[in-house]
């Protein structure tokens, strides 16, 4: 999932949570909390992994630069 897919499913939980609160609906309201929980979640796990591969590529880089000077 994109980032913009996520930014997009958590804008819709806010709109189910509001449209919840003001029409009364607790179902409504908590499937629109769970929306945006689940859209952060995803977010975090994609910056995670971004983190990750940027961590590997700086290895990898350094271990290709000690390549070179050899």
């Amino acid at each position: 999932m994109s980032k913009f897919e996520n930014k997009a499913e958590e804008l819709k939980g806010k709109a189910k949570e509001g449209l919840g609160k003001a029409t009364d609906n607790e179902r409504l309201e908590a499937e629109g909390k769970a929306d945006q929980t689940k859209a952060n979640v995803k977010e975090g796990v994609e910056k995670a992994g971004d983190k990750a591969k940027e961590a590997s590529d700086r290895v990898l880089g350094s271990f290709q630069d000690d390549d070179k000077r050899r």
